[in-house]
């Protein structure tokens, strides 16, 4: 009998046990943040959950992504009957129509939706109680995207799917009780990244409205330069410490994981692109107050030109908006940015803030000093919420109904 259990219980044991400790030596829940242990058991969920799905995947079991799907989906929250909420199609990809039941006497705003994951995982599910929530408070209808995902179908698929998504909202908008001169494009994490990426896209476009805000929540928005103040003080923080911020990168645009550490040497850049992005990425940029804990600024690796030539799709302005020449971005509608103290984004955020603002856009900022990246994903989980989620959907909100 024991031999028995020998066989059976002490390798499972010894597989979560390993599971269990993925990745604990890079916990560190800095001290400026607010209900820590729950942050913390947050952070070792996660943990816990890439572990899981690595070892899966390495033993041929499933795949990483599914997994990591599967988890980010969550529990489905409870009916409501406070919404409209109907899956339509627009050009064959589905969008949640999230409409208040409450009549209204004119149209209303409308608010593209595009979720983060990096582009492998996130869902309309997922990002249920997050739409919920945006469109009952701010009495608009929301359009959440279920764009296709990395790596079935390979970047940039899914900005193709949300561009598409978006014109086809505005043409029909008002199928959707929507004023098509209100539509408000918004995404978080990466879906920041896509929906920065769509208003650019757009802002030439003379056969449709102009789009009339943007909302982006902790967006990712530049491959150049991962030493920024925020990715060195942030290097270690829950839930997107720098090394998974790169790893689930190259996964999305399915580049060698194994020049990693060459990008975050910087040796993907030469020095005469760093030259030409440096008057947009330079630290000087920020505010002092965000460079006083932890800063040094680095050695600049020399570049590697066999790397710089593979690092071409993560420099292209649909994966780092923030690069993007100022023609473009002075056509861009009034901004709403978010950003959290302790996230490796914060500076990408605070830099496209002042690009936005040199430029004569208008700019309204919230800034969470007890956030971390991926906060607001939490909201209306109960006891599972945060107060700084909470602050940042009533600012958005609030945002949302100036316009």
């Amino acid at each position: 009998m024991e031999l028995i259990r020998g066989i059976f219980f002490y390798p499972i044991k010894f597989l979560l046990a390993f599971i269990l400790h993925y990745e604990h030596p890079k916990a560190d829940i800095p001290q400026g943040l607010e209900q820590r242990i729950k942050i913390f058991l947050l952070h070792h969920f996660l943990n816990f959950g890439l572990g899981l799905a690595n070892v899966l995947d390495k033993a041929g079991l499933c795949y990483e992504h599914d997994v990591l799907r599967f988890l980010v989906n969550g529990v489905p929250p409870q009916k409501t009957n406070e919404l409209l909420i109907n899956n339509v199609m627009f050009n064959n990809l589905t969008v949640r129509i999230y409409q208040p039941k409450v009549p209204s006497t004119g149209l209303r705003r409308g608010i593209v939706y595009c979720h983060g994951g990096v582009g492998r995982f996130g869902s309309i599910n997922a990002y249920e109680r997050v739409c919920r929530s945006i469109c009952r408070n701010s009495d608009s209808v929301v359009a959440s995207i279920e764009y296709r995902l990395a790596p079935e179908h390979p970047f940039p698929t899914q900005f193709d799917d949300c561009v598409t998504a978006t014109i086809h909202f505005m043409r029909t908008a008002k199928d959707y009780g929507v004023d098509p001169t209100r539509v408000i494009v918004c995404g978080d994490s990466s879906g920041g990244t896509i929906a920065a990426s769509v208003c650019q896209t757009l802002v030439n476009r003379t056969d449709l409205p102009k789009v009339r805000a943007q909302i982006l929540i902790y967006p990712f928005l530049q491959a150049v330069d991962f030493n920024l103040p925020s990715y060195q003080q942030n290097e270690d923080a829950p839930v997107l410490p720098k090394s998974r911020t790169v790893d689930f990168g190259f996964k999305y645009l399915n580049l060698d994981p194994s020049l990693i550490d060459d990008f975050l040497r910087g040796a993907h850049i030469p020095e005469s692109v760093r030259q030409k992005y440096s008057k947009w990425l330079s630290p000087d940029n920020l505010p002092n107050k965000f460079k006083t804990r932890s800063y040094k600024p680095p050695p600049i690796a020399p570049c590697k030109e066999e790397v710089y030539a593979l690092a071409q799709p993560f420099i292209g302005t649909t994966f780092s908006p923030l690069l993007a020449e100022d023609a473009v971005v002075r056509q861009l509608p009034d901004s709403f940015i978010l950003t959290c103290e302790y996230d490796v984004l914060r500076d990408d955020g605070l830099l496209y803030k002042k690009r936005l603002e040199d430029n004569g856009v208008r700019v309204t900022w919230c800034h969470l000093s007890d956030g971390f990246h991926g906060v607001l994903f939490a909201v209306d989980y109960g006891i599972l919420s945060f107060k700084a989620g909470h602050k940042g959907i009533n600012r958005i909100v609030n945002f949302i109904k100036t316009l």
